[in-house]
């Protein structure tokens, strides 16, 4: 028995590509080819059957999968469980998290992180896209918004909010507003990923919908700050972007009796008997930065 053809198999199966699966496993296309046929050889039964345009498991491949994914799983447990009595965090730890997010709150995080746990290698991946942990053996995630209902574990560790900004020499040409309402005079900067036809306010009085008008659509919190710091408008970004220009005056955070609805931020990781000693450590170690930050950009 050849325990890694049995494991190159499952992350076929789980990815349903064998190009995710050497992807993931950092593999050859052709040696997670060569592992499958290996082992259909070995068993006398064909398990995946190989198209031009998708794979299909066959019935005695979804079946030697449901049992082999459950012993793999054993098999992590036992060395997990292993490496968490021995205590020191120690390997590879993948984490993803969205682009804006990830590059302005991560590298004093994991610099730190790397002092402390030095037997410990970081992989940080940032992406827009929704990483899957699964088929793509990441570790853990930072995600923004509400999630949804899945089989990861999701830890809150903290919530931001969208704020109008704009330079003050261009409020002093155009005006400041006094009322989200009155935007629709203004040129307005939209982030792609939240509407860019209406903002969504929350004031003192409830909850309220402004059609903005806008030339200029980013899907790049930082483009969108840097044109604002130009004088090109106003822009809708997270206080954790803006709290070090608002504060100095580079910026001016209008309609301060207003802002967008809360946005929770998480940690999500997969389900799993045994959190390794380098997962754990990076959790705790990042939980307080991370909600010390969120609460000290209120503005």
């Amino acid at each position: 028995m050849d325990l890694n053809e049995i494991a190159v198999f499952i992350k076929v199966v789980q990815t349903s590509s064998f190009s995710q699966a050497a992807k993931a496993l950092n593999l050859p296309n052709s040696t997670v080819s060569y592992k499958v046929s290996s082992l259909e050889r070995r068993l006398g039964v064909t398990l995946i059957q190989r198209t031009t345009r998708k794979l299909n498991i066959t019935p005695a491949g979804e079946a030697y999968y449901k049992r082999c994914v459950l012993g793999l799983e054993e098999i992590n447990a036992a060395e997990v469980e292993i490496t968490s009595i021995q205590g020191e965090p120690q390997g590879l730890l993948r984490i993803t998290a969205p682009i804006d997010i990830g590059a302005s709150v991560l590298p004093s995080i994991t610099s730190k992180y790397m002092a402390k746990y030095p037997k410990v290698r970081i992989e940080v991946i940032l992406s827009d896209r929704r990483v899957d942990l699964l088929s793509e053996s990441v570790d853990l995630a930072i995600r923004a918004g509400e999630l949804k209902d899945s089989t990861l574990i999701a830890k809150r560790i903290g919530t931001t909010y969208f704020v109008p900004v704009a330079s003050p020499k261009y409020l002093k040409i155009n005006g400041t507003p006094n009322h989200p309402r009155e935007l629709i005079k203004h040129k307005c900067l939209q982030f792609t990923p939240i509407g860019i036809d209406t903002w969504k306010f929350v004031g003192p009085k409830g909850s309220l919908n402004v059609s903005v008008p806008g030339k200029v659509m980013v899907n790049h919190f930082e483009m969108l700050k840097m044109m604002a710091l130009m004088d090109d408008g106003i822009a809708y970004l997270p206080t954790t972007f803006v709290y070090p220009e608002v504060k100095s005056g580079k910026l001016v955070r209008i309609l301060p009796e207003w802002r967008s609805p809360l946005t929770p931020i998480h940690f999500v990781y997969p389900a799993q008997r045994f959190v390794t000693p380098k997962l754990s450590s990076f959790i705790e170690h990042a939980s307080k930065a991370l909600k010390e930050s969120f609460e000290n950009f209120e503005i």
